[in-house]
This record gives structure tokens, C-alpha cells and sequence, in this order.
């Protein structure tokens, strides 16, 4: 007999491994009688495929014998629960059940320790690249346009981390049986085009687009976007060059560290390039629409935009109601024509024709740094704002009214303004001697300019009244004037 038993008690005891729907096994059910039937006692239930085991501690009826801390340490070992015994758990329920005469039902007895998997060392890829934020526009609401399918990675930035190897443990049953623990080979990345592995991280070598091929990461210098670009793709930025083959919807912008290729008609509101700007099909602005390009553009024709570059623009066809700057050439093809708006070129422009009857003139400068003379503008009116308020500072001093203490602060203020002044004068004068850079530009028009058009060579003007054909405008630097000469 297990020590502490009193004759006539029960031990019942269930196992709960079936599968739903199933009846435990009661072939052979373990209990033991040991008197009186209104004793307390026990009913036990293993769990979990005997890695846990629950009880419901039952009050002694009438004149019953309450349960004991030894009774139920005996019952314990009878079932041969050896490992993981929740004293205190037991304790406690023991006191409740013996104090209150109740029922204390589903108590956890013991419990045994699973075991441990082991976890093989790999690189998991950082979970950072894969976080697309959303900016909200001042009402608050998301603009999509920003965001991006793309993931796109500086050089030296984290692409995934080490995960080393996790030791496993062996774990326990409540008998005490060892069970032995499984060993986990997850599924890591590993590094390729363009990254490198110092041992801990895999980090990208050159800024561009990740790039995840059957778990290996590759860092791509240029992004080539099979389709359209809209809600689909977000606006488009990227550090390498960018090759987009299908149309760009309007109001989605697109920056490159590199150059821009587009395969078809470019319906352009914003953007930015680095180097070359090539358009297979013509440029076609909304009116507010900018273009700048660190290198060339070439494309077939310009529509309705704001498009500055740093070397040659070369337009087959026309530019149309554009404004248009370079530090270089314009160059449209025999055919090509300009029509209304502005042109800038430092070295000069050449055209099939220049202007039409029925439309407006366009302008035309040649022979000056288009950057130099936008920051004298620039200088020229912060002069004429500083001026208006100097004017009224100074009318504010004469005048009776006031306190010494203000009229001491509007001299402060005077003396402030007037260095300012003095210091965007001093620029507009720099600027003077940098505007004019090439006395050598010209224009020149294989067909036609028609009366009205307005050409300037080193800010020297020349104003069309009548048609010319097949000619050259230059500056006469003898005379200072900017003549025509037959082709």
C-alpha cells in the first residue's frame, strides 16, 4: 500500500491523449480502494501526452476524513508522477478544498519541461527593408503616390543579420522519461550581385534595388519597370539610372542618381536626373510641369514644360510653348521647330524654323550662364524688397511719434536691412561678369523666323521685324550688335 493511504479512499485517474470526439481508454483504469467512499480524494488527468497533469481536489461527505498533504504525495507517486509536482499549487488547493468543503476542480499538479529545439546559425534578411511608409498630406489622409513596391537599399546598409546557433534541451515528462530534442535548419538567405558578408551582416555594396532570387540577395545599380508607373509603383526614386518601358501617369514623380530612360511619350510633372534624360516619344507638360537633367536630353518633341539641362538638348521634331535651358546646345533637326515660349542655350541654337504667323513669338538668348542671370534676378528682387522697407523704416524714424526705445530699434533694424542690401548689391555686380559666357554663340535657322521673334546674344537684343531665311544671328563683336548672316 503507498504511504499515507487510508483505507477505503479512490484514486480515479483519466488520460486525455484521445483525438476529438474519442473516449479516453478505459481498458484498463487505474484505482485503488481504500475505504470510505465519503473520504476526500482525488481525481487525476494526464494531459499533453503526459506532459502535464491536472486534479480535482473532491471534500471529504459527512463525517469523511479530509485529504492530506501525504495522501496526495502518495497518490502521486502511485501514478508515478514524478517530475515537475507543483507544490505549492497543491497546497493551496488542498487548504481550499479541506476549509470551504468544495469542489476545487482542474488544478495543475505537475507539469513537465519540454524540450529545447536546436536552431542552426543563418542569415535572416533585416525585417527594415520590407517597412513601406505612407506619408499623409496635411489633411491627413495617405498619399499612395509615395508609396513604393520597391526596395531600394544604400551602399553599406544592412540587407540581413547572423542568427547564430541556438543550443537545444532535452525536456522531461512528468514520469521523468528524457525526451530528446529536435534540431531546426531554417531557411536563411545568402548573399550575391553586389553585396558583401563580413561574417555577421550581409551588406550592400552599392546603392540600388534589393533584389530577393530563390533566398539570395542581390543589389541591382539600375531599376527597369516592365509597365506603367502610377499607383502601382508610387513615385519613382532611385539612386541609379531608371528604365521606365511603359507610360508615367500624371502626378507621379520620378528621381534618379543616374539617367532616365522612357520608352514611350513621357507625361511628365516632376522630374529629377542626374545624367541623361532620354525619351523615345516627345515630352508633354501640364504648364507647371519641371524637368532638370545633370547631363543631355534628346527626345522627339517638347510640350508644354519647364525643362533645364546642363549639356545639349537635342529635339527631334519641336519644342512647343516650353521654356527651355541649357549650358550648352539646342540642337532640333532640319524639320525641327520652335514654337512661342523661351529658349536659353550658352553656345547656341539650331533650328529648322523659328516661330509660326499665327502664334506667338518666341524668345531666344544665347551666349549667357542661365543660372547666373536666375540669381541676379533673384538679388534684383530681394533689392527692390529691401528698398520699399528701407523707405518705410526711414519714414517711421523721422516721424514725431513714438518713444526713444522704439526709434532705437527701428535704427537697429535700419542698419540690418542696409547690410543686406549692401551685400545682394555686391552679388548682383559678381554676377554681371559671369552672365555672358560664350560671345561666340549663334542661332541658326534652316528655314524661317518669322517678324516678332526676339533674339539676344550676351544680353545684346535683336528684335525680328521682318521674315528671315536661312540664317545666321551672331554678335559682331566689333560693332557690339547682334547681326544676320545668309546660311
Amino acid at each position: 500500500m503507498a504511504p499515507g493511504f487510508l483505507p477505503g479512499a479512490e484514486i480515479i485517474m483519466e488520460k486525455e491523449d484521445s483525438s476529438p470526439g474519442e473516449k479516453p481508454d478505459t481498458q484498463n483504469p487505474q484505482s485503488i480502494l481504500l475505504g470510505n467512499r465519503n473520504d476526500g480524494n482525488l481525481s487525476i488527468t494526464f494531459l499533453d501526452n503526459d506532459m502535464e497533469v491536472r486534479a480535482d481536489f473532491i471534500p471529504p461527505l459527512g463525517k469523511g476524513t479530509p485529504l492530506t498533504m501525504e495522501q496526495v504525495q502518495g497518490i502521486l507517486e502511485k501514478l508515478n508522477i514524478l517530475y515537475g509536482v507543483r507544490r505549492d499549487a497543491v497546497e493551496e488547493a488542498l487548504d481550499q478544498c479541506n476549509t470551504s468543503r468544495k469542489l476545487i476542480k482542474d488544478v495543475v499538479v505537475a507539469k513537465g519541461a519540454p524540450p529545447v529545439s536546436e536552431i542552426t546559425e543563418y542569415f535572416e534578411i533585416n525585417p527594415h527593408l520590407n517597412q513601406i511608409s505612407a506619408p499623409a498630406d496635411d489633411k491627413s489622409r495617405i498619399d499612395y503616390r509615395s508609396r513604393s513596391p520597391f526596395i531600394i537599399v544604400k551602399k553599406d546598409q544592412a540587407l540581413a543579420r547572423l542568427r547564430p546557433r541556438r543550443a537545444g534541451k532535452e525536456g522531461k515528462n512528468v514520469h521523468g522519461v528524457v525526451l530528446p530534442y529536435a534540431v531546426v535548419r531554417p531557411e536563411g538567405v545568402s548573399g550575391g550581385a553586389n553585396t558583401r558578408n563580413d561574417g555577421k551582416l550581409i551588406l550592400a555594396e552599392i546603392n540600388g534595388q534589393l533584389i530577393e532570387n530563390q533566398r539570395e540577395l542581390s543589389v541591382q545599380d539600375s531599376l527597369v519597370i516592365k509597365g506603367a508607373v502610377g499607383y502601382g509603383t508610387g513615385n519613382i526614386i532611385f539612386p541609379g539610372d531608371v528604365v521606365i518601358e511603359g507610360p508615367v501617369s500624371d502626378g507621379f514623380k520620378i528621381y534618379s542618381g543616374g539617367s532616365i530612360t522612357i520608352k514611350q511619350t513621357f507625361d511628365v510633372t516632376d522630374v529629377v536626373t542626374k545624367g541623361d534624360l532620354n525619351v523615345a516619344g516627345g515630352i508633354i507638360g501640364r504648364g507647371a510641369a519641371l524637368v532638370k537633367a545633370g547631363g543631355a536630353v534628346r527626345t522627339k518633341f517638347i510640350e508644354n514644360c519647364r525643362l533645364a539641362a546642363r549639356k545639349t538638348i537635342t529635339v527631334d521634331s519641336g519644342i512647343i510653348n516650353s521654356s527651355i535651358f541649357t549650358l550648352e546646345n539646342i540642337n532640333l533637326g532640319e524639320k525641327g521647330m520652335i514654337l512661342g515660349g523661351e529658349a536659353y542655350a550658352v553656345h547656341g541654337i539650331k533650328a529648322g524654323g523659328i516661330g509660326k504667323k499665327t502664334g506667338k513669338a518666341p524668345r531666344l538668348h544665347c551666349g549667357i550662364d542661365f543660372t547666373a542671370q536666375q540669381e541676379k534676378e533673384k538679388n534684383n528682387n530681394q533689392l527692390r524688397i529691401l528698398a520699399a522697407k528701407l523707405a518705410k523704416i526711414r519714414e517711421m524714424i523721422a516721424a514725431p511719434e513714438g518713444s526713444a526705445e522704439q526709434r532705437e530699434k527701428m535704427e537697429e533694424l535700419l542698419h540690418r536691412l542696409e547690410a543686406e542690401q549692401q551685400k545682394a548689391a555686391a552679388r548682383v555686380s559678381d554676377l554681371l561678369g559671369q552672365i555672358n559666357t560664350d560671345e561666340d554663340a549663334a542661332v541658326e535657322v534652316i528655314g524661317e523666323i518669322v517678324a516678332g521673334t526676339l533674339i539676344e546674344i550676351c544680353q545684346v537684343a535683336l528684335f525680328v521685324a521682318e521674315p528671315l531665311r536661312r540664317v545666321r544671328i551672331r554678335l559682331d563683336k566689333a560693332t557690339g550688335k547682334v547681326i544676320s548672316e545668309t546660311l
